[in-house]
């Protein structure tokens, strides 16, 4: 009967290495958690376009400069539009491709890479 008395709990080495797993878990969180809100802002401006006709989108350039300004009010300032975003108009729908990625540094020579790819076909008027 005295051996359930004597478990208290965990061991301090049993401690550090939950501490250990948890920090490591938060900082890999830190790190990617920007690069996919930064991905969701750009989707929600490339979806926008369908859903507010008020924009007047009609054009190439006109995507472009709206989804340029959509990254400034956002703060998404690492980007290069023009490399990452490819628009195409065929008849009365833009095809976009948004494809990018992105590295974070985890360990030494160990680095973290979000790599973001997807398609849209926003139909206008």
């Amino acid at each position: 009967m005295t051996f359930a008395r004597s478990q208290k709990g965990m061991s301090m080495l049993g401690w550090v290495v939950v501490l250990t797993i948890v920090a490591f878990l938060a900082s890999t969180a830190f790190k990617v958690g920007p690069h996919y809100m930064d991905y969701w802002s750009l989707e929600k401006s490339i979806k926008s376009v369908e859903t507010d006709r008020a924009l007047g989108i009609s054009t190439v350039s006109d995507f472009y400069g709206h989804v340029d300004k959509m990254m400034t009010v956002n703060g998404i300032r690492d980007l290069n539009l023009d490399e990452a975003l490819d628009i195409k108009m065929e008849g009365n729908e833009f095809l976009v491709h948004l494809k990018y990625e992105k590295r974070e540094p985890l360990i030494e020579n160990l680095d973290l890479v979000a790599k973001f790819d997807k398609e849209f076909r926003i139909r206008v008027q």
